[in-house]
């Protein structure tokens, strides 16, 4: 190895065997790779697809790539074969096949012809633009394919990879869709009918859409792993398929409401009736309620009690009509609002008893003390005394007259009250602002 050459030191004999070695190794190596490129469910989808956008795009470099790729593998093989035919003439080379060798090895021996276009296309050869032919030298050959090849992969492998994810799952949603739109037809949920009919129009036409773009331009479809440089690292970006599953599942919730109704329509039609007719009943009640009050109590402002709502009545009229008709997508809505609204006016009738018959309330509280204190007096011993007898008069003749004055009734049974506990020895009962009760003394 002491001569050199503008190759550098002459090889010897064991290095040109090591690395003739290591070359076949090579040799096969990138044959395997490429043929497995070329034999690529992806790469052959790519050479017959109508592409679009950036796909479009990154194919024509690919392809590009690809074909340098073939030309620079034929130049390897070529040199690879040269170089072992002249190791092949003797058992123990020359001095000038070593020269050769040498130079055949590590030099930049290898000339390759190509395209001008192919060499402006592909992207990692930007610098040999427009150059019909190159000089490389085996191990810079090796690594341009190396770029080439890893490149070309990348592009194959991420395009696959979305069609091999995306296209069928948008198949299987567009099967639910078509599914979920017959079920929706069945039960009147049309489009310009009812707002799901017009989400199951525009989920149909994004996915239509969707997958046209899918199809043709698969790389737009593409997240790429951060930091990752392997070839296909990343995943299909599936945000719109996923925004228009959650759509369809929100429809299809819907629909379901729907169909529900249609089962349960005319047992919720019954209980609407009995409620409604449970609130009437109530304020026909406290009608009658405020008519008694004002007969039989005095000075008191009672509330005016109004009449049941017609609305209500119409609407339920409407409801059962639209069930008759098998209109479900519009007897869903109106039934549950209906629900609401009859619950709301079932209260306010109990709610307007209530504060109608409230100064019948009072005075049936004022009489029950009344009875409770002279049954205290009876057990006491004191049923005769006669200036209880005459306060326990006093108060009875206002309690059981109509109109009662309830403040005045009041002021006599407190009187009583004082009376009594004056009898018993007990603390005179304080002045109080209103009936209360006091049984338990």
């Amino acid at each position: 190895m002491g001569v050199t050459d503008p190759a550098g030191p002459v090889m010897d004999r064991d290095e040109v065997d090591r690395a003739l070695a290591r070359l076949g190794a090579e040799h096969e190596a990138i044959e395997t790779s490429l043929l497995a490129l070329q034999d690529h469910a992806g790469r052959r989808l790519l050479e017959g697809a109508e592409l679009t956008g950036t796909t479009r795009e990154r194919w024509t470099a690919a392809e590009a790539s690809i074909t340098l790729l073939w030309a620079y593998f034929d130049a390897y093989t070529d040199a690879l074969h040269t170089a072992r035919e002249i190791r092949a003439r003797r058992r123990w080379s020359s001095r000038e096949d070593l020269v050769e060798l040498t130079e055949l090895l590590r030099g930049d021996s290898i000339t390759v012809a190509g395209s001008a276009t192919a060499t402006a296309n592909a992207p990692t050869l930007l610098s040999a633009a427009g150059r019909l032919s190159e000089r490389f030298s085996l191990a810079a050959l090796v690594d341009r394919m190396n770029e080439l090849y890893a490149t070309s992969l990348d592009m194959v492998v991420t395009a696959d990879a979305v069609w091999s994810a995306l296209p069928a799952r948008i198949d299987l949603l567009a099967a639910e869709l078509q599914r979920t739109r017959k079920l929706a037809h069945s039960v009147g949920v049309r489009p310009g009918e009812h707002p799901a009919g017009d989400d199951l129009e525009r989920i149909t036409r994004i996915l239509t859409k969707l997958r046209e773009d899918v199809v043709s331009d698969p790389l737009a479809f593409w997240v790429p792993a951060p930091g990752s440089s392997a070839p296909g690292g990343g995943r299909p970006d599936t945000t719109v398929y996923d925004r228009q599953a959650r759509a369809l599942e929100e429809v299809r919730r819907e629909i379901d409401a729907v169909l529900t109704v249609r089962q349960d329509a005319e047992a919720r039609l019954i209980k609407l009736r009995d409620v409604l007719s449970r609130a009437d009943r109530t304020l026909a009640e406290a009608r009658t309620a405020r008519g008694e009050v004002l007969a039989k109590i005095a000075a008191t402002e009672v509330p005016v009690v109004s009449g049941p709502p017609t609305v209500l009545q119409e609407q339920l009229a409407t409801a059962a009509e639209y069930r008759r008709q098998a209109q479900w997508h519009r007897l869903s809505p109106l039934l549950e609002s209906l629900e609401q609204k009859a619950e709301d006016e079932l209260l306010r009738a109990r709610e307007s008893l209530t504060a109608v018959t409230a100064p019948l309330a009072v005075r049936a509280e004022l009489r029950g003390r009344l009875d409770a204190y002279k049954a205290k007096m009876a057990r006491h011993g004191l049923a005769e005394d006669p200036f209880l007898i005459e306060r326990y008069d006093a108060a009875r003749r206002m309690l059981w007259s109509a109109p009662c004055d309830l403040r005045v009734a009041g002021q006599a049974v407190l009187r009583y009250q004082q009376a009594a506990a004056e009898a018993l020895g007990a603390p005179r009962v304080p002045q109080q602002s209103g009936p209360e009760d006091r049984r338990g003394e």
